[in-house]
Formats: C-alpha cells, sequence, structure tokens
C-alpha cells in the first residue's frame, strides 16, 4: 500500500509540473517574441543607419574629388594666390650626391 501512494503522489505531482510548465513555456515564448521584435526593429533601423552612412560616405568621396580636381588646383592658385605656372628659365634644379663612407 505504501508503494501505491507513492506511485500516486508521485503521478499527481508529475500533472502539477506539467500544468504549471505549460503557462510558464508560454510567458517564456511571449517574452521571446518581444524581445525578438525588439531586436528585428533594431536591425531595421541599424540598416537604414548603414545605407545613410554609406550615401554620406559616397557624396564626401565625390566632394573630395571636386576639390582635389588639377583644374581647381590650378585656378586657386593662379586667382587666389598670385601662382603661375613656371617658365623653362625659372626652373632651377638641385642635384644632392650621396656621401660616400
Amino acid at each position: 500500500m505504501n508503494k501505491l501512494k507513492l506511485r500516486n503522489f508521485r503521478d499527481k505531482m508529475l500533472v502539477y509540473v506539467a500544468a504549471a510548465a505549460i503557462p510558464a513555456l508560454l510567458i517564456l515564448y511571449v517574452f521571446q517574441a518581444h524581445r525578438y521584435a525588439k531586436l528585428k526593429t533594431e536591425v531595421r533601423s541599424l540598416e537604414a543607419k548603414q545605407v545613410e552612412l554609406v550615401e554620406k560616405n559616397k557624396r564626401l568621396i565625390s566632394e573630395i574629388s571636386v576639390l582635389s580636381s588639377s583644374d581647381r588646383i590650378e585656378y586657386l592658385a593662379e586667382n587666389e594666390l598670385g601662382m603661375h605656372k613656371a617658365n623653362t628659365d625659372e626652373i632651377v634644379r638641385v642635384e644632392i650626391k650621396g656621401s660616400e663612407r
């Protein structure tokens, strides 16, 4: 009889544990679904930010190309700095010979 009571008690406990586990698992599922939705929103936001930064980088590269063009530099040198292209007689070549040891 003692074994029968122990078995009934064990069976009842198993039912109680199973009954308690189902709502606990559902709560865990809801928590995970909420967390997944939050992370998915964050990923979309980061992807949009990445696209924005790539476009800004392309614009900056384009601006660098424009600002460093030889025509622009020549214009600035001549008109704003008063420089001109050197004539042949204005060019001085300097040679440095290596010292022997």
